[in-house]
């Protein structure tokens, strides 16, 4: 449950949603999406109210892709056709200048030679840079990740980490729930730390890191140590 989040985030900003399980990160991200209603105040994405008519939270879900723990895929479809199904079914494209966009974004995340295979026969990442492929075909404002990485084996985390920091340098607007912080220190621009569903820091990396303001970042620091290049770990005092 959140309780009185009063945010503005602005086009470009890359946020990283950080706090313990239950502190409403995810439900944040749900919000933004649309997926969970909020009973209270008012929640614009890109100039559309969350509260507003069904057919606003249509608009809102395009406006604002998201990527989930779990891919999520349509198990009987390929790669291509998983990226089709928002364009064609969303956005309305034709069969051929659906196949020509979703070709497109899977050569941006570098999977266009997969494009045939179906899901069960991708790795974890390989099918996790799909599911991001499908959310970006639509074009949207704005990227929403819910822990893309936390299902994945260690070593195929960077697959996914490295098409968000591609997506990063172009300036795409991204909130990221993760624990990963020293890819959020890398990329992100901004640290939303929430505690019991209220948003208790806010401030860039490079302060929090440096003022550890609160005994609950504290922790969740001491918890989520990040290793910096020269291997030395900032997150434990």
């Amino acid at each position: 449950m959140l309780d009185h989040v009063d945010l503005q985030i602005y086009p470009g900003e890359i946020v990283a949603l950080l706090g313990a399980s239950g502190s409403g990160k995810t439900t944040l991200l749900r919000c933004i999406n649309a997926l969970t209603p909020i009973d209270g105040g008012r929640l614009i994405v890109n100039g559309l109210d969350v509260a507003g008519s069904t057919r606003m939270q249509r608009q809102i879900r395009r406006q604002a892709g998201m990527v989930f723990q779990q891919f999520n895929l349509f198990p009987h479809l390929t790669a291509m056709q998983n990226v089709m199904f928002g364009l064609r079914h969303s956005l309305g494209l034709s069969r051929f200048a659906a196949r020509h966009e979703a070709n497109r974004w899977l050569q941006r995340v570098d999977l266009a030679d997969k494009a045939t295979a179906l899901p069960h026969t991708l790795s974890g990442g390989q099918q996790q840079r799909v599911a991001i492929a499908r959310a970006l075909a639509c074009q949207p404002a704005v990227m929403l990740f819910d822990e893309p990485t936390s299902s994945l084996d260690p070593g195929l985390r960077h697959e996914v980490l490295d098409v968000m920091r591609d997506l990063a340098r172009a300036g795409m607007t991204m909130i990221i729930v993760t624990h990963e912080l020293a890819f959020a220190r890398e990329a992100a621009t901004r640290w939303i730390f929430l505690e019991a569903g209220r948003v208790m820091h806010d401030d860039t990396p490079e302060v929090l890191l440096r003022d550890r303001p609160g005994a609950a970042l504290r922790r969740y620091l001491q918890h989520h140590p990040l290793v910096t290049p020269a291997g030395q770990l900032c997150g434990a005092s």
